[in-house]
């Protein structure tokens, strides 16, 4: 009873253990994945900010270049009036300058020369896109670059910079495909920043604007397009420049989120619950493992003394069992043979592969090993219910049937099905010759006379064999 008493209060004890710890971890786990989710918040705020800023210089430092490329043109055009109108050396001032196309404009804004003449007769109210130069109508002294825009008339995105000419009567405008702005905007645009973010498993990070509360970069790439309401995640109190946390369902599944809004962005790093409970689990399981040792100590004792006993199981085996065949070897079929008892009644069979010599030399000790496993697999399936299957050569078998013997017969029908049906991977077909004596069929001296007697049946049907078929004969003893 006393035994009983301290087995209840040690597992007690245990279990309370157990649950002190769980509360501890869950505690310290809950803050430290809220401290990973906001570094890594601050630095998604981060890096998306600097693009931004690295973004908007680039695009700055492109239009005061192409707005100097525009007033370039306007001089040669000014010093070299005759170009005007020929579409030609137009074309030829575009490369020289490294732009994409030029736009001559009169001074109500209508297109009437350039590079390209089937923008002809287009106007800065033919379109949203030309609209944006109107002002230059009113201020001759304005320069102005748009940022890349898909053009009016083919959608291609491009940047135009516009300059009046030296005497005010038209003005010159110059389109070109900023490759490299364009490159960069396509590496470092929302999605692939916030896709590239190293986040552990369990965690999410969703990215949305401002104003509009659409999803335009995410580590989920599902969500990208739909709003923050849409997969479940409310922003009506999260408030600018702080950090919030809150459990939400994102896409029917249960999250802890932490939120923050700046002037552009909103970022959430979401974890699964499992994300910061599983090394809860894995801490408490360790404990249970720790306090469950004491009693795995008996358990090695008994394991040690099981041990010894397999190893000399599994040496008696390895010693008196063939590698290739897991047949009974040699060495075990001198030792059984040698127990037998020539007035009792059993059988010997001697078997011997047919050409395997020559299988060997045509394709391969592979083909060799295929022979000797199917031959001994065939032997294992017919004789073993009955008796013993030894290896005691290279192609050389010996079965000793000591049971049912009235059934051989039959054993040695379905050997001999067996044997004929075969098609291999690499040898088509096998044959094998052997003999059998019965310890009964007279009186012998020893065992070893009903081995030799078997075995001499086994090479007459050999020599039948050979002399049959003519060809890959061996030597026969």
């Amino acid at each position: 009873m006393k035994k009983k008493k301290v087995i209840i209060l040690s597992s007690l004890i245990i279990l309370f253990a157990l649950v002190l710890e769980a509360g501890i971890l869950t505690y310290a786990n809950e803050r430290n994945a809220y401290r990973t989710s906001t570094v890594l918040l601050d630095r998604v705020i981060a890096v998306l900010n600097k693009n931004d800023e690295t973004r908007g210089k680039l695009i700055q430092s492109l239009k005061e270049d192409y707005i100097v490329r525009a007033k370039s043109v306007s001089y040669i055009l000014d010093a070299k009036p005759q170009v005007e109108y020929d579409i030609d050396e137009l074309l030829t001032i575009a490369d020289l300058m490294s732009i994409d196309e030029i736009h001559l404009f009169d001074e109500s804004g209508c297109i009437y020369s350039g590079t390209m003449p089937q923008y002809f007769g287009y106007s800065f109210d033919s379109g949203e896109q030309m609209a944006y130069f109107k002002p230059m109508l009113s201020d001759k002294e304005l320069t102005m670059c748009q940022d890349v825009v898909p053009n009016t008339a083919e959608a291609k995105n491009m940047m135009y910079a516009i300059t009046w000419n030296e005497d005010k009567t038209k003005m010159v405008q110059v389109g070109i495909k900023p490759k490299r702005l364009l490159d960069e905007m396509r590496q470092n645009n929302v999605s692939s920043l916030v896709d590239d973010m190293p986040v552990y498993e369990g965690m999410k990070i969703f990215v949305a604007g401002t104003t509009d509360k659409t999803i335009s970069g995410a580590t989920d790439n599902s969500t990208i397009g739909k709003t923050l309401e849409e997969i479940g995640i409310s922003t009506k109190d999260i408030h600018k420049n702080e950090s919030k946390i809150t459990d939400l369902f994102i896409n029917g599944e249960s999250y802890r989120c932490v939120m923050r809004q700046d002037e552009n962005y909103i970022a959430i790093v979401a974890m699964e619950h499992t994300f910061y409970r599983q090394g809860t689990i894995y801490a408490i399981l360790i404990v249970a493992i720790y306090l469950i040792l004491a009693s795995l100590c008996i358990i090695y004792m008994i394991f040690r003394v099981m041990r010894e006993k397999f190893e000399k199981e599994k040496l008696f085996y390895t010693s008196t069992t063939d590698a290739i065949t897991k047949c009974l070897n040699r060495r075990a079929y001198e030792e059984d043979i040698a127990r037998l008892d020539p007035l009792e009644e059993w059988i010997y069979i001697s078997l011997d592969l047919n050409g395997l010599k020559h299988e060997n030399d045509t394709y391969g000790h592979v083909a060799g090993d295929e022979l000797i496993c199917a031959a001994a697999g065939f032997m294992e399936s017919s004789f073993h219910e009955y008796g013993k299957i030894y290896r005691i050569g290279g192609d050389e078998f010996v079965v000793i049937v000591t049971k049912h013997i009235h059934q051989f017969k039959e054993m040695l029908k379905e050997f001999d099905d067996s044997v004929a049906n075969w098609h291999g991977e690499l040898v088509k077909s096998m044959t094998i010759s052997y003999g059998y004596v019965y310890s009964t069929e007279q009186e012998w001296e020893t065992v070893y006379d009903i081995a030799k007697a078997a075995d001499d049946r086994m090479y007459q049907s050999k020599e039948i064999f050979y002399t049959k078929n003519g060809s890959g004969k061996r030597k026969v003893r």
